[in-house]
């Protein structure tokens, strides 16, 4: 692949512009996936709505496409099943052209004691968390690959892929920490191609998913512990997304940017 150093004469406002580039979200029908999903369309990107919930992702879609016509594109998704993954990155091949931007956004965090937790459940959580990436990664670099124009992969990890999280979130752990090896190994095989891959780390964020956990007294404690003295708000993950998407990271491999109000500093 020929390297080039266009990024080095770009403005500001072109750094941003993904304009003409397709972006696959997958979770991207509510909280921390829409956040992103936002960001990324508001910059110009056309996008395909991956999520487990398609008729919440065809809602999402037709908003989108309220805003800037045929911009966007729902597709109902089991990310730990191949042929939906298959079937998501062909949808934006086929409706887009093609795939320059992949976030792997959506997961599962169920709580269950370790003591208590079946293997059932702790391969489901690592199916959906951590199998569903690397199938998405997978058939969306081959798709990047062909087109020769290089890409971006960015991986929603967790700060628990870090540090231990709470009790009853074992295999939560195991699947954020095996996501973050997954990254910086694929990143290496892939820059070659000029597919930058990337991680970004939330700390707690205030979504309809972590509704009943964010009033719980475990989140409120958390909160005392979190130098902002809050939540984030899913936007403010969508931020760092459109940064990790858009030229402005053009030199970023195999990093994860951890956004979590400084808690890990405590």
């Amino acid at each position: 692949m020929t390297i080039t150093t266009e990024h080095l004469t770009q403005s500001l406002e072109q750094l941003v512009d993904l304009t003409g580039k397709t972006a696959i979200v997958t979770g991207a029908a509510v909280g921390i996936g829409l956040g992103i999903a936002r960001r990324l369309h508001e910059a110009g990107a056309q996008l395909v709505i991956a999520d487990l919930d398609g008729c919440e992702a065809g809602i999402v879609a037709d908003r989108f496409d309220g805003d800037r016509v045929h911009s966007a594109l729902a597709v109902q998704t089991d990310v730990s099943i191949a042929a939906d993954v298959e079937t998501m990155v062909n949808a934006a091949v086929r409706q887009f052209g093609g795939v320059d931007i992949l976030v792997n956004n959506a997961g599962i965090y169920p709580f269950s004691n370790f003591l208590d937790m079946d293997v059932e459940r702790f391969e489901h959580v690592i199916r959906v968390n951590l199998i569903g990436p690397f199938l998405a990664m997978q058939a969306a670099a081959r798709q990047m690959i062909e087109q020769g124009r290089g890409g971006k992969i960015i991986n929603v990890s967790s700060i628990d892929a870090l540090h231990p999280s709470m009790v009853g979130l074992a295999h939560y752990d195991a699947s954020k920490h095996g996501l973050w090896g997954l990254t910086k190994n694929v990143a290496l095989e892939l820059a070659p191609y000029g597919i930058a891959v990337n991680a970004l780390a939330p700390g707690g964020v205030t979504t309809p998913g972590t509704g009943g956990v964010s009033d719980s007294e475990a989140a409120r404690e958390t909160v005392e512990h979190i130098p902002l003295r809050r939540m984030a708000d899913p936007d403010e993950m969508g931020r760092v997304a459109l940064f990790l998407a858009s030229d402005l990271s053009s030199y970023l491999v195999g990093s994860q940017i951890v956004a979590d109000g400084g808690l890990l500093l405590c």
